[in-house]
């Protein structure tokens, strides 16, 4: 029979490995839209420069079209960049630490991640709402609302924001001698 502490530990261990595992999986879809925003960013390119070069008709709204998919290609890419551990880094000392050292150095450093991720939430919510309130566009010629774009970096920060998380999760149960997949 398990003791009440032990069945706790149990409980919280489940809903770790339920949290990590959603939202793994949420990083890794919209990881998978971003990746093919490429293929969005080069039609556009390409049928900019033809309807330029070839019809003498340029469309200006492409570059900019291709600047908000780059955009938020970046913005999609961060969390499954943590979560992949495929970020840079200084492997110069990292790679010499034991596996307990590793996992302290990624406690403390996700710890730096989620106060810079947070006071970055802080300022997006604030351009949001200016955006918002103002009616906010791009001063171009396509004129575009600038909402969207804020309204999915507000959202991939705060994935990212949950991706910090879950990784803060692994590294403490690596630190515990335990194993969250």
């Amino acid at each position: 029979m398990k003791s009440p502490a032990s069945a706790s530990r149990s409980r919280t261990a489940a809903i770790a490995t339920g949290y990590v595992r959603i939202v793994d999986r949420m990083s890794d879809y919209v990881g998978y839209v971003a990746m093919y925003l490429i293929f969005l960013m080069i039609a556009v390119l390409i049928s900019d420069a033809i309807s330029d070069n070839v019809f003498d008709y340029p469309i200006h709204w492409g570059v900019e079209l291709t600047q908000f998919a780059l955009a938020a290609y970046y913005f999609m890419g961060g969390a499954v960049t943590l979560k992949n551990d495929s970020h840079v880094r200084m492997d110069l000392i990292y790679d010499r630490l034991s596996e307990t050292g590793k996992a302290w150095m990624d406690t403390i450093t996700i710890g730096c991640l989620i106060f810079y991720l947070a006071v970055l939430l802080f300022g997006s919510v604030s351009s949001l709402t200016y955006a918002i309130e103002t009616g906010e566009r791009r001063f171009s010629m396509w004129n575009p609302s600038m909402i969207p774009i804020k309204v999915l970096m507000v959202a991939c920060i705060v994935l990212m924001l949950l991706q910090s998380f879950s990784q803060l999760i692994k590294h403490v149960a690596t630190l515990r001698g335990e194993a969250i997949a």
